[in-house]
């Protein structure tokens, strides 16, 4: 299977890359899989009794925001401090290597970019913990997440004020991120790198497409469900990376390896 994959990367002339979670467990990111991995990362959410979906909600925003902080705080803070692993550099050098190349991912880390590819050539489907918002919202702004510090009490749980507020109405910002029940996510950032993929998928016509999917999984299946239709809809070879979901489409290539070993292999 792993020459299958070799050989269809090759003879590709374009590279759709779509990423789900699993392509930064290699970097040493938390694996938020099923509700014992989150609770391995985040064991105050299990004594909360909260799981990934309840604790990911913006409703926390408003009714504990200093909870709701203290886990995009944190996240946020982990994003920034780690390195993408040497995967990223890899793939992006075989993606150059082609007539042109995209990236979906439902990733919020920002770590493709980091790893030095393309702003242009990136669709984050779920939006960017680099990016704030208004929690209302109060306007349609969208503005860089660089200068926010969260400092956040871990033992408590807690992150302590100042909060991120919002410059025009003073009511708490929260992450420009796609959550659990979210009503008031602004999503004209991420419309605007649908445009950019869709564009990518157009000029592609009857040359040859290869999509190689990382780590995305059935629990929310929207990366794979992507991949499939992209390979159906342009008669692309879909390669599909993850140790766990590894189930594919006939026809497709299913490797039961992780990103960054699929990657040093390639």
């Amino acid at each position: 299977m792993l020459e299958r994959a070799k050989k269809a990367i090759e003879e590709a002339e374009y590279l759709l890359i779509t990423a789900g979670a699993g392509m930064g467990v290699d970097s040493g990111l938390p694996d938020f899989r099923g509700v014992e991995g989150f609770w391995r990362a985040y064991p105050i959410a299990k004594r909360l009794g909260l799981n990934f979906q309840e604790l990911a909600n913006p409703r926390w925003f408003e009714e504990n925001p200093k909870l709701a902080w203290a886990f995009y705080g944190h996240r946020l803070k982990i994003y920034r401090e780690t390195k993408p692993h040497d995967g990223y550099y890899k793939l992006l050098k075989i993606a150059q290597n082609k007539k042109d190349y995209f990236v979906v991912t439902s990733n919020v880390d920002g770590h493709f970019q980091k790893a030095g590819f393309s702003e242009e050539r990136i669709d984050e489907i779920h939006g960017s913990i680099h990016y704030m918002q208004c929690v209302k919202p109060c306007s349609s702004d969208i503005w860089s997440a660089q200068k926010i510090e969260v400092t956040v009490d871990m033992d408590r749980f807690e992150a302590q004020e100042p909060l991120p507020y919002c410059k025009k109405c003073k009511a708490v910002a929260r992450p420009n991120i796609l959550m659990f029940g979210d009503w008031n996510w602004l999503e004209h950032r991420e419309a605007k790198q649908r445009e950019n993929l869709s564009t990518f998928l157009k000029k592609i016509g009857d040359s040859k497409l290869a999509i190689i999917e990382f780590g995305a999984g059935e629990a929310v299946p929207t990366i794979r469900n992507l991949s499939e239709i992209v390979a159906n809809d342009l008669k692309a070879t879909l390669i599909r990376v993850n140790p766990r979901d590894y189930w594919a489409p006939l026809g497709s290539i299913s490797l039961k390896m992780g990103a960054k070993e699929v990657i040093d292999a390639l």
